[in-house]
């Protein structure tokens, strides 16, 4: 079930590459069925929090009319960074699932692991889910933007 959400997310991903955006996508599931979807967005909004994760989290929370999530499970491309794994935390998620590891800034386990620290919420976290398809998209935008 994790693949096909994690392909809902690469969509997402697709979007955003698309757009110009790095490509990374998130999709908010609630009882089997996508309640939110987003892509990074941060250049087009002009704004360092238009992360997909963050602009997923409040969609999600519109939907449900309450920030707790604890309800739901993120699927993200790309391992949140420290801003998007606090949020994560706070939202309360039950589960959190990334396709590529970040090991410049990843948050849940590749540099730091936040869920380890007694902040507020311990999600469960499953990486490396389509892994080589997240990170593909990921390379094959930055091989581009070099070239260009």
């Amino acid at each position: 079930m994790d693949e096909r959400w994690m392909r809902e997310a690469i969509e997402e991903a697709k979007k955003a590459a698309a757009a110009g955006e790095v490509p990374v996508g998130a999709v908010v599931v609630k009882n089997g069925a996508v309640i939110a979807r987003a892509h990074n967005e941060r250049e087009t909004a002009k704004d360092v929090s238009a992360h997909a994760e963050l602009t997923a989290l409040r969609r999600a929370a519109a939907v449900t009319g309450d920030w707790r999530l604890s309800d739901c499970t993120l699927y993200v491309t790309l391992e949140p960074c420290p801003m998007c794994a606090g949020a994560l935390l706070a939202a309360r998620l039950c589960r959190v699932v990334f396709g590529a590891a970040d090991p410049a800034a990843g948050a849940l386990g590749s540099v730091l692991n936040l869920p380890r620290y007694p902040l507020s919420h311990d999600p469960a976290v499953t990486g490396d889910v389509l892994e080589r398809d997240c990170a593909a998209l990921l390379s094959d935008f930055f091989k581009k933007r070099r070239q260009a």
